[in-house]
């Protein structure tokens, strides 16, 4: 039998045998949506993006021109203003105010400190450090404004700030985003690939693996052995059923994802499938070099847990690897899992084109072929 037909018949008869076993449909089909939706729940709020927040604005009865002038920054920031006069009844559900003291305006033209309280109620959850930003930047604009009509020897009134507003701006700050899309990757768009990449290196660790520890064991490989199939063969069988498991695992969460969670792709799909495609490939190559390693059952489980876990960890599958120090970025930069994220976000949050992914491409399918030289080398009958 040739080496190509032993490897169809391998892998057809293993990747039956995956599909039958519980825990298998368990952690590929039931456990991935169930973390989807958790985690991109979760991690919404990492999201500001065109949302707007509701600000409680508390000000005293005659809070003056000032006050006005805050309301009207902090709409510009992104917020909705509640306006609510000091020692009125709490009836708004918002969970950020902004305390204003009696005699605001008076106090700041008089040149006195003004002790305004920004109030939050509830848990802190990921947006509270961006609405402090925001509310900071309209309180000190303001102020910076005031104190520019000051110097060129005017008097601070609304008049004068909206002329100062007006104002070209001698330094101007333009942000652009790195791509087309504006948003970094954040709830389920960073959310479902990736848990996708995890649980598909999860699954092909443990149940992929275990699958070897368990024929070795039961002497099914010595077995083999015995017959006409070629080394190469079986082998390539062997990597050949757990790379289609990893293919119908990310097929699956693709499916799921967009219909369920309103995943966006991004415009370069194909691209998107090549990369995960060759992240199949290198997590099929990994399965049969920890059943190569792993002596029990156990190890094999323990270690496929470990690695897959930490490499998620460390690659930004949980979270995005853009928020993170810079030292874990460059950390990310020398893991599959770091590659493989890195290569998504650029073609589906930030898409940039599908060039800026084959550097991502080249490191898992050199990465993949490494690992399946190194699993042929130490593949064993018993």
């Amino acid at each position: 039998m040739s080496p190509l037909r032993a490897a169809l018949f391998i892998a057809r008869k293993d990747l039956g045998y995956l599909l039958r076993q519980k825990e298998t449909l368990l952690w590929t089909f039931a456990m991935p949506p169930v973390f989807f939706f958790f985690i991109g729940t979760i991690t919404g709020g990492m999201s500001h993006g065109d949302e707007r927040s509701t600000l409680d604005f508390v000000t005293p009865e005659s809070g003056g021109f000032l006050a006005e002038a805050l309301a009207e920054r902090l709409d510009d920031e992104g917020f909705d203003v509640r306006r609510t006069e000091a020692g009125a009844p709490d009836s708004s559900s918002a969970s950020l105010r902004l305390v204003l003291p009696a005699g605001f305006t008076d106090s700041l033209v008089a040149g006195g400190k003004v002790p305004a309280r920004l109030e939050r109620s509830g848990e802190l959850g990921p947006s509270a450090s961006w609405d402090q930003i925001r509310v900071s930047r309209a309180v000190y604009g303001l102020l910076a404004d005031a104190a520019l009509v000051e110097s060129d020897g005017g008097e601070v009134d609304a008049a004068a700030l909206a002329r100062e507003r007006q104002r070209p701006r001698q330094l101007v700050l333009d942000v652009r985003p790195a791509g087309r899309a504006e948003e970094p990757p954040a709830g389920f768009q960073q959310a479902v690939p990736g848990t996708m990449v995890m649980f598909t290196l999860l699954v092909l660790l443990t149940s992929g693996a275990v699958l070897l520890v368990i024929e070795r064991r039961d002497g099914l490989l010595r077995r083999i052995a015995s017959t006409p199939l070629p080394r190469a063969g079986v082998v390539g069988g062997k990597w050949a059923s757990r790379m289609a498991l990893g293919v119908v695992q990310i097929a699956f969460a693709m499916a799921i994802g967009t219909a369920f969670f309103d995943v966006d792709w991004g415009p370069d799909l194909g691209m998107v499938g090549i990369v995960l495609f060759a992240w199949a490939a290198l997590c099929a190559g990994l399965a049969i070099v920890s059943g190569n390693l792993a002596r029990t059952e156990g190890q094999a489980i323990g270690l496929g847990v470990f690695a897959a876990n930490l490499l998620a960890a460390l690659g930004g599958c949980w979270w995005p690897i853009e928020i993170t120090p810079p030292w874990a970025q460059s950390v990310a930069l020398a893991v599959p899992t770091g590659w493989t994220m890195g290569a998504l976000h650029r073609l589906m949050s930030f898409q940039a084109g599908p060039a800026t992914a084959v550097p991502h491409l080249i490191a898992i399918t050199a990465a993949a072929l490494v690992i399946g030289w190194i699993a042929t080398r130490t593949f064993r009958y018993a």
